[in-house]
């Protein structure tokens, strides 16, 4: 279960992107919303979390 959550910066070391841009992702920037949906993205303390999933779902496959 552990290997489907990870955090924002284990996130984009696998894909190869910017944290920020995960980040403004989960929370959504300036006039747009939240990328990720509740189930794919939450903050627990100060720490955001993701789902393989949804990283996935919205960047495509890490390994290609």
């Amino acid at each position: 279960m552990l290997e489907k959550v990870m955090t924002v910066k284990e996130a984009s070391e696998r894909w190869g992107m910017p944290v920020t841009t995960i980040k403004q992702a989960c929370s959504g920037q300036r006039n747009t919303p939240p990328r990720f949906t509740p189930e794919e993205c939450n903050k627990s303390g100060g720490t955001w979390l993701v789902t393989h999933a949804g990283m996935v779902r919205l960047y495509g496959d890490p390994k290609k």
